[in-house]
């Protein structure tokens, strides 16, 4: 469809032509049914490879649980720390590069492409030698925090054996935004898909042989077995006929591009991690209630739930990011703002059914993870709760996608200080210590939050300017501009 054809979809129509169902018909349900045909493609493939990378977490944590009661809580601590101080911090600079190389593949510039995926690579392999040092520490920050020695030193067991994943993840994760930003997710899903077949003979083994050690090298063998696999993909793909190897753009960047890239990377890291400490916070606060053991238990097995909703809701928002940034690089304003609103039609369509799954899995979701009575009826009373609040955080991450897309993470900066910090932890210490509701009170604030996240992206996303914001695509990722940046050098 060209942009002309798209221009003529997006004009107003009048209250006459409103009254013909073919008319209707071609401005409304055509170009919708159309963005989502576009997506299907991309999105499938990606929901497949969230929940395929979510089941590594739960076969890991398996696996802990057969070595015994220390080996699981401090391996669990330990990768909690490894999550909030480094793959927090990776995965939200890894999300800049979702509006460059999406706006730079729009515009068919495979240099601004490769070029961004070696400038990813390389930033993320510098924030990886502090993350690595505050990892090799980790047992004198726990204890420093009033941890027990023997959980803190299992701890620090389990995260130095997962060094590694700091330099896997540093390509991969840029890999795998290089290629979704070109709509290519089928051979992510089926790498994934099948690294993750291999994990669990891979635990048995180093489980067996090495325990804890094991388990955590095991971790990242898995991500090794992906990385390569997609690299030896990418290596065949450009090869073939029509790759655009040759394209060239590799080792040309310059200290504009940097300079890009950091502006973009830096609200991107402090959305993810402002959103992602939050919940961390939020257990920890658990851990102080009352009834800690209860409340702790019962978060933990709520979490996981929506831990499987998560992946669609990553799905739904990398799909968005990518579709908007597509449709700014090709230039197309009325397109772009199309695959927005049909994004978030979808976004909240998935809301309404991701939170009547968890309630309506309240009743027997408590007892596949436990049989103490008090936390299955603590389980059941509070995932009605987050049930209200899944509905509408699928539509937060598909707008702060949006935001991504159109080269503007920092409005996800703002929601999150808003809704998280400055509404939804006081509220919920009051509600939980003050008015004692406990952990209900937690998870009401939480959701209190999530609500103002909402309101304030939606109100952003009303406000955005296509035509001006196709503009700025133009700058960012034309092709005419990188061609003659690289005449100028030459």
């Amino acid at each position: 469809m060209n942009i002309a054809s798209r221009l003529e979809e997006d004009r107003p129509v009048s209250p006459t032509t409103l009254s013909s169902p073919k008319t209707w018909s071609e401005s409304l349900v055509k170009p919708t049914l159309s963005e989502l045909k576009v997506q299907r493609p991309i999105l499938l493939p990606l929901l497949l490879m969230n929940i395929t990378w979510f089941a590594k977490i739960t076969i890991t944590t398996v696996f802990l649980g057969r070595l015994g009661e220390l080996s699981l809580s401090g391996a669990t601590l330990g990768f909690t720390f490894a999550n909030v101080t480094g793959f927090s911090v990776l995965t939200g600079l890894n999300f800049a590069l979702e509006p460059i190389c999406g706006q730079a593949f729009g515009a068919k510039n495979f240099r601004l492409l490769h070029k961004t995926l070696v400038m990813a690579a390389s930033l993320l392999l510098i924030i990886s030698l502090p993350i690595a040092l505050l990892w090799i520490n980790v047992d004198k920050i726990l204890l420093r925090f009033g941890q027990q020695e023997d959980v803190s030193i299992m701890a620090k067991e389990y995260v130095v054996h997962l060094l590694p994943d700091l330099v896997i993840t540093s390509f991969l994760s840029p890999l795998k935004i290089y290629l979704t930003a070109q709509n290519v997710t089928v051979p992510i899903m089926a790498a994934t898909a099948l690294a993750i077949g291999l994990h669990v003979p891979l635990n048995v083994f180093l489980s067996k042989s090495m325990g804890v050690r094991g388990v955590s090298m095991a971790f990242w063998v898995t991500d090794l077995m992906i990385l390569v696999m997609l690299c030896i993909y990418v290596v065949i793909k450009e090869n073939m006929k029509g790759g655009k190897w040759k394209e060239g753009g590799w080792w040309e960047q310059s200290g504009g591009d940097w300079i890009r890239m950091v502006k973009l990377a830096g609200p991107c890291c402090l959305t993810t991690c402002l959103e992602w400490w939050c919940y961390e916070i939020i257990v920890l606060l658990a851990g102080n209630l009352p009834d800690a053991k209860e409340a702790l238990g019962v978060i933990a097995i709520v979490l996981n739930f929506d831990y499987l909703l998560c992946s669609v809701m990553l799905s739904l928002a990398t799909c968005a990011s990518v579709r908007v940034a597509n449709e700014l690089g090709a230039n197309s304003a009325a397109a772009a703002r199309a695959s927005a609103y049909v994004s978030l039609g979808l976004a909240a369509v998935s809301g309404v059914l991701g939170g009547a799954a968890m309630a309506g899995a309240r009743g027997f979701w408590g007892a596949l993870f436990t049989h103490e009575k008090g936390i299955i009826v603590g389980v059941k009373r509070t995932m009605l709760i987050v049930a209200v609040m899944e509905v509408m955080n699928f539509s937060v991450l598909v707008s702060g996608g949006i935001a991504r897309g159109t080269a503007r993470p920092w409005l996800g900066t703002y929601a999150s200080v808003c809704g998280f910090y400055l509404l939804a932890l006081p509220l919920g210490v009051i509600l939980a210590f003050k008015v004692h509701l406990g952990l209900a009170g937690l998870l009401t604030g939480l959701a209190a939050g999530v609500a103002v996240c909402l309101l304030i992206l939606l109100a952003f996303i009303a406000r955005i300017n296509w035509e001006e914001e196709s503009r700025k695509a133009q700058i960012l990722a034309s092709r005419a501009i990188d061609e003659a940046t690289n005449n100028d050098d030459q």
